[in-house]
């Protein structure tokens, strides 16, 4: 996949098959509205390209007007939305700066400009509730008229939904169907900060899982015999924080077991070189002997978050943290333990 920040550069593809979002998470409902676009794509030997922005769009409103309250707690990170995406078979990916500029541009003006002259959209797939333009005033219909004017066509793409995944006993009559939820970035938001690891994996199609390369940091993992692998998240609102049971691809053949802490670290000193950034800290409870101690940093890896334990917990001295951190490690491997059949079957799949 290529990825382009703006427009107008060497190498984007002259036209493309679009659709446009924020694809936050790149749940289910995305993936499937990718896939479509991918079949539409190659029946008219076309690219598929998504235009996407960063910041959200509501995390510049938040700023701008500072209520930081308004923004969205981000579920991944641009490269982790990078990774779904080249998954899903997207040809191209362009990243806009959402700034003041854009937010003020007219829905024709970001047709002609953005989409027509700067991407080449021949034909734009869209979901049932996009907006475009500024304070959101285009949307399909006028979409479908620029198209008529200019010489795109336009598709639009019904809600994605699940059944609901374990309704209560006698709340659904006999034959009659569970009802279903429209899978969305804030149905997706919403589990993760309730720790609904599971109800997050069923909605996303995938364990619940941040990418980035390891850095260093106070090295006090170390000083707790817990040495632990850190990634920074650049956002100041994650949609999930705690403690949790988690995996780590990309060190070694096979996934590694761990405990995962992701969050702000209370308990840490303001001298503590990370102090302030949203990290997510992960031990491995068995340290592959041929990376040494040194081995993580400086790699790409993927953890995924699979059970959340509880959320963080400030401890009022090193032992007390120490004493934590060990019922922590044995919680997570008596929850690997529990789940052996369905471990191995995931991990199976995975070097599939």
């Amino acid at each position: 996949m290529q990825i382009f920040r703006g427009l107008n550069h060497p190498g984007m593809a002259p036209a493309v098959a679009l659709t446009i979002g924020s694809f936050d998470g790149v749940h289910r409902g995305h993936q499937a509205m990718l896939a479509l676009l991918h079949s539409e794509a190659r029946h008219r030997g076309l690219p598929s390209c998504v235009l996407t922005f960063e910041p959200h769009p509501r995390d510049f409103f938040a700023r701008l007007h500072q209520q930081p309250d308004l923004a969205p707690k981000r579920i991944g990170t641009l490269r982790d939305k990078w990774m779904e995406l080249r998954a899903c078979g997207v040809d191209q990916c362009v990243v806009l700066p959402f700034n003041l500029p854009l937010s003020q541009m007219s829905a024709e003006a970001f047709v002609r400009e953005v989409l027509v002259q700067g991407l080449g959209a021949q034909y734009i797939l869209v979901g049932d509730d996009f907006r475009f333009g500024a304070k959101r005033a285009g949307n399909h219909d006028a979409l479908v008229q620029f198209g008529q004017q200019l010489g795109f066509e336009v598709a639009r793409m019904n809600s994605y939904e699940l059944s609901e995944a374990r309704p209560e006993p006698g709340a659904t009559p006999p034959g009659v169907a569970a009802p279903a939820v429209r899978v969305s970035s804030s149905l997706v938001r919403q589990a993760l900060a309730h720790g609904q690891m599971d109800e997050a994996a069923r909605l996303l199609g995938r364990p619940y899982a941040i990418s980035g390369h390891v850095v260093h940091g106070r090295k006090l993992g170390r000083e707790l015999q817990c040495p632990t692998l850190n990634l920074r998240f650049r956002h100041t609102r994650p949609a999930a924080q705690g403690i949790f049971v988690s995996r780590v691809l990309g060190l070694s053949a096979e996934p590694l077991m761990a405990v995962s802490n992701f969050g702000t670290r209370p308990s840490l000193d303001p001298n503590d070189v990370n102090a302030g950034r949203v990290l997510l800290e992960t031990h491995c409870l068995e340290w592959p002997e041929h990376l040494g101690s040194e081995g993580g940093y400086g790699k790409l890896i993927v953890v995924e978050l699979l059970h959340k334990l509880h959320d963080e917990l400030v401890y009022d001295s090193l032992d007390a943290l120490n004493a934590g951190i060990a019922k922590d490690c044995a919680d997570a491997r008596a929850w690997f333990a529990s789940r052996h059949g369905e471990t191995h079957r995931q991990t199976t799949r995975d070097r599939i």
